[in-house]
């Protein structure tokens, strides 16, 4: 059985979307069982609601009625806030080795402060790094490492990130040989600065990664690639112009969709087709970005998830413990330092 810790605290629609997201998630496989951490009153209430629904056998609670929030300073929250759901949670996958992993909607700032300080590292990994997909235009999805845990990065952490998120795709995935492509500014080898020179030939000469050069930031989404590589700002203002830009093209679109009686009459023609990309583009549908290089398992939800966004986090967190990513990343170090 796997035993993951769900955080329901911290998010805009917590805890109804996230108790609803882990009822979903044991009712979807029979092999997770949940223990809720937050404010016991209030998970009761959802669980009230959900009564006769699920099996309460693979259902505990573990009261820690504090919240740590975006406002307060990450570093300190998780120092002094010791009755939060977040400590509690991330003290508990430190502590038990019957729990396997985290999910949580909580401030990205404390989990990353958390996870170093409280859980630490897979030996051998100088850096965790945040990990999340976005869908691509040949239907597939594409992995980008890092995407905010590492403003400052030296070639190193970039080359580890791509043996950690290339096995992540595997793992994860099931893509054999994933191709992973370094985010730079052209294509050409010469192309960027001093870093992502050193990156470069860093992936260029590592067997074990099947490196395919360099990447333009408007080829995110090509199908080209399946892993992209990046220090945690690039990634960061990668990953949110490229979902503000498709969030915008989708008002766009429905906005020129409903402004004449013969543009209505023609999006209802396609209204299924329309129907079927808003879900397609909704990060609801992917879960959260997994923090790789941990001891244990965390997946960092969006603060907005709803339900399904719980739910395919936690079927995530499941499916990694599932194919023992930590295994193959610390086996693929060892083997690298022989």
């Amino acid at each position: 059985m796997i035993k993951i810790l769900v955080d329901t605290l911290g998010g805009d629609n917590s805890p109804s979307a996230n108790v609803a997201g882990a009822i979903k998630a044991i009712n979807n496989s029979d092999d997770i069982e949940v223990v809720l951490v937050g404010d016991s009153e209030k998970i009761y209430e959802q669980l009230d609601k959900l009564a006769g629904t699920y099996d309460t056998s693979r259902v505990s609670v573990y009261h820690a009625p504090d919240e740590i929030s975006c406002n307060d300073k990450p570093t300190e929250a998780i120092k002094q806030k010791t009755d939060s759901s977040l400590y509690q949670a991330l003290k508990m996958l430190r502590e038990r080795e019957d729990v396997s992993a985290l999910v949580t909607t909580g401030s990205t700032g404390a989990v990353l402060a958390g996870a170093v300080l409280k859980l630490g590292r897979i030996r051998g990994i100088k850096r965790p790094a945040l990990c999340p997909i976005l869908p691509t235009m040949s239907g597939s999805v594409v992995a980008v490492c890092d995407s905010g845990a590492n403003v400052e990065c030296d070639s190193l952490n970039l080359h580890q990130f791509a043996m950690m998120a290339s096995l992540y795709m595997q793992k994860s995935r099931g893509i054999p040989r994933p191709r992973v492509a370094l985010l730079n500014v052209g294509v050409e080898e010469e192309k960027g600065d001093r870093l992502r020179k050193e990156t470069y030939e860093l992936l260029k000469n590592d067997t074990r990664i099947n490196f395919v050069g360099n990447m333009e930031s408007r080829d995110l989404l090509s199908g080209d690639y399946d892993v992209v590589i990046c220090d945690g700002f690039a990634g960061n203002v990668l990953l949110k112009s490229t979902e503000g830009a498709c969030l915008s093209l989708m008002k766009m679109l429905k906005s020129r969709l409903t402004s004449s009686l013969k543009s209505k009459m023609g999006a209802l023609l396609v209204k299924k087709d329309l129907m079927g990309l808003k879900d397609f583009m909704d990060y609801n549908n992917y879960g959260g970005a997994i923090l790789l290089g941990c001891q244990k398992t965390i997946v960092k939800a969006h603060g907005s998830s709803k339900e399904d966004s719980i739910f395919h986090s936690i079927m995530l967190a499941a499916s990694v413990e599932r194919n023992s990513l930590r295994e193959h990343i610390a086996h693929s170090l060892a083997t690298q330092s022989e």
